[in-house]
């Protein structure tokens, strides 16, 4: 699908088509072309088609659809489609206009379509036009598509369709079919790039770096805006999806605080994160850096027994580590408290130790918040912001609204399967027309050939290994764990929180990438099956891709993501 995400504001009846097509296994080597603008136009200044599906073997049709619920034709000769008002420009002459325009435009560049069917159709989504609508001498009737089709199959529709109008082709044009149509595979490749080309293949990999570097100064100095509006307040709670620079807030608050001759702490839940949070601030005395329960351990000057559980980590060590507090623990307290992923801290055994870390506590206390309570709290199901407000005094929200970590294209693919609402609306990079890559497989076959296939096309557009990473919701039997190909094999190491080397692609799974980034991300095993939480996994491990996304999805899982049927 080219787009592969889904418009909110497209129609009804383009969404129903765009699941069917998107989640079909039966549209397997198809190339769907949604939205097409067209600005030769063989009639209006320039138009669009609904959709261009490039079949191969069977050819190309172009479709017009209405999602209106009532179709008149009145006496003279106009079209009533729903309320609009009437028209005598009818579907089929915008879809057979938008043909035209789509032909004249390929032969313009070379192109031989004197064995390619090149069709078009109108479909009427929500009405049973095939019996509605009289013969005409302005249509065929293999050119209406109606709502018994959408029900009983959308490819199965279009095929026939193609199948019916090449038929007509032959009746019409000699020897048009003679040794078999195209478009073949290289063809139907061709016609695609060519009609929605991918520009940014032209573009140098060092230049995309530089613009990037440029665009995260420029939206530095917007993000510190919000600290700055929020200055007067002790105790703010930030809030906001990923990608709207929490994390970056949280280290430029923890600076700012120890500008002012201020110790704290700077706290993360997340062990991969707190490693780069540790190597990002190295260089700034006077504050503490880490996981809280690296903190918590430092404390309580002990080490996790040998197969210390669940228990350990949220009652033992909290409990451990508030008896050192109360018995004489001034030298740890501090005068700020600066936490990041605070919707996996939230909980009642963490907040009473932390109570007791900050000077004023949590009730008078300089405390610094920034977390997302919407879906990225994988590790506790409940909403802790009550829980914050019942705790802190006087606590301040400040919500930020805008993603300036991913692409549009990646951010609305992450509404359409996370089904966030409302979802990200705003978004501060601009579009490099790059669509996000969706490979399906089925459940419980090996991924590798579609994770080297992503990996080499990322490679083909310029970045290198140590840019990529390999996330899974899967720890033990991912497919980078357990991939018998010879050459992720030489290439796979399990990411740790720091920088790759060059040469060395990088794995991890989900839960412990949570927090951090890459350029691109390839997340494989993505099986609602086997996923608990599934939405927010599947949320947080799409978010973590600045530049590129790929994912590897279980059919049915696809298509329930998408709305369709499993």
């Amino acid at each position: 699908m080219m787009p592969s995400y889904r418009p909110e504001s497209a129609p009804p009846g383009e969404k129903a088509l765009y699941v069917a097509l998107a989640s079909s296994p039966d549209t397997e080597g198809w190339i769907v072309l949604h939205s097409l603008a067209i600005a030769e136009h063989v009639r209006q200044v320039e138009g669009e088609a609904d959709f261009v599906v490039i079949v191969p073997d069977h050819g190309v049709l172009v479709i017009e659809v209405k999602s209106h619920q009532t179709i008149t034709v009145l006496d003279d000769g106009q079209w009533k489609l729903g309320h609009d008002r009437p028209t005598p420009r009818h579907p089929f002459k915008q879809a057979n206009e938008a043909m035209h325009s789509l032909r004249g435009f390929l032969e313009s560049k070379n192109l031989d379509l004197r064995s390619i069917p090149l069709l078009s159709c109108a479909w009427f989504t929500e009405v049973r036009a095939r019996t509605m609508l009289p013969s005409s001498t302005e249509w065929h009737d293999w050119q209406v598509l109606d709502s018994e089709d959408r029900r009983k199959g959308v490819p199965a529709a279009i095929l026939r369709t193609l199948e019916e109008g090449k038929a007509h082709l032959d009746a019409k044009i000699q020897y048009f079919s003679y040794g078999g149509v195209g478009p073949d595979h290289e063809l139907t490749d061709r016609i695609a790039s060519i009609l929605r080309p991918r520009f940014e293949l032209a573009t140098v990999a060092g230049d995309r770096r530089r613009v990037r570097e440029q665009e995260l100064i420029s939206f530095i100095g917007e993000q510190y805006e919000a600290l700055d509006a929020m200055q007067d307040n002790r105790r703010v709670l930030f809030t906001g999806p990923a990608g709207s620079g929490k994390t970056l807030l949280a280290t430029e608050a923890a600076r700012r605080e120890v500008s002012m001759g201020r110790s704290g702490r700077l706290l993360c839940f997340n062990r991969f994160l707190g490693r780069r949070l540790v190597s990002d601030m190295d260089d700034l005395p006077g504050v503490t850096v880490g996981t809280l329960h690296k903190e918590l351990l430092r404390i309580a000057g002990v080490q996790p027994h040998p197969g210390a559980g669940q228990d350990f980590w949220e009652r033992e060590l909290p409990d451990r580590a508030m008896e050192v507090l109360l018995e004489g623990g001034e030298g740890l307290v501090r005068d700020f408290l600066v936490v990041d992923e605070t919707q996996d801290i939230v909980r009642e055994p963490y907040l009473d130790v932390l109570d007791l870390m900050v000077s004023g506590g949590l009730e008078d206390g300089r405390l610094l918040l920034f977390g997302d309570f919407e879906r990225q709290a994988i590790f506790d199901a409940s909403d802790g912001r009550e829980l914050l407000r019942s705790r802190v005094g006087q606590l301040t929200t400040h919500r930020l609204i805008t993603n300036c970590r991913n692409l549009p294209r990646i951010g609305y693919q992450v509404n359409t399967f996370s089904k966030l609402q409302p979802g990200y609306q705003r978004f501060r990079r601009r579009d490099d027309g790059f669509d996000p890559s969706v490979f399906t497989y089925k459940s419980g076959s090996d991924q590798s050939e579609q994770l080297v296939s992503a990996v080499r096309t990322l490679r083909n557009d310029g970045f290198e290994l140590n840019e990529i990473v390999v996330l899974s919701p899967l720890e033990g039997n991912s497919t980078a764990s357990r991939t018998t190909d010879t050459w992720l094999r030489q290439v796979l190491r399990p990411a740790d929180g720091t920088a790759s080397r060059p040469g060395q692609l990088s794995y991890s799974t989900i839960q412990a990438f949570k927090g951090l980034e890459a350029r691109a991300v390839v997340v494989t095993d993505i099986d609602r099956h086997t996923m608990p939480n599934f939405e927010s996994l599947l949320y947080v491990g799409l978010t973590r891709a600045t530049d590129r996304l790929f994912a590897l999805i279980e059919a049915g899982t696809l298509r329930a993501a998408l709305g369709g049927t499993v």
